[in-house]
C-alpha cells in the first residue's frame, strides 16, 4: 500500500511529538482509500496519551470519539493511528504489534531518537507480523 501525507500534517505531528516528549505522543489518521491503491491521509488528529509514558500510549477515549465524529462529518474514513517513539527507532515494538487489532489500519510511527533527524514510517500489522508500507510526504499544493 502507498500512503500519502501532506507536509503540513507531518509538521503538525512532529510539533506535537516534540511538545509531548519525553512521553509518546499519539493520534489518529483519517482520509480516503483510492481505487488505485493509494491511501490519502486528509487529516491528522492529535490526541492525549492518557498513559503519560515514554514506552506506550493509550488514546483518550473522549477525544477518540470526537475525532471519529469529525471524520464522519467530513466524509473521511479512519485509516489508522500514529504515535511517536521518543527514544527508539521507527518500527513497531512487540507491544505495538500485540495491540494492533485492525489489520486494515495503517500504523505510523515517528521516531525522535535522533533529535535532528526525525524518522516517520508506516506499517501494516497482521497477526503480530509487521511490514513496511510506502509513505510519501507531499508538499501542500
Amino acid at each position: 500500500m502507498r500512503i500519502t501525507i501532506t507536509r503540513s500534517d507531518y509538521d503538525k505531528m512532529l510539533a506535537h511529538a516534540l511538545k509531548e516528549r519525553p512521553n509518546e505522543a499519539c493520534g489518529l489518521i483519517a482520509g480516503i482509500d483510492h481505487e488505485d491503491g493509494v491511501r490519502e491521509i486528509r487529516h491528522v488528529y492529535l490526541l492525549t496519551n492518557t498513559d503519560a509514558s515514554n514506552e506506550h500510549f493509550t488514546l483518550d477515549p473522549q477525544e477518540q470519539l470526537s475525532a471519529v465524529k469529525d471524520m464522519r462529518a467530513n466524509g473521511w474514513k479512519p485509516l489508522g493511528n500514529w504515535h511517536s517513539h521518543p527514544e527508539s527507532p521507527s518500527r513497531p515494538s512487540e507491544e505495538d504489534k500485540r495491540l494492533a487489532y485492525d489489520s486494515k489500519a495503517s500504523y505510523l510511527i515517528l521516531s525522535l531518537m535522533e533529535e535532528d533527524n526525525p524518522v516517520l514510517h508506516a506499517f501494516h500489522v497482521e497477526q503480530g507480523v509487521s511490514s513496511t508500507e510506502e509513505l510519501e510526504v507531499i508538499d501542500n499544493g
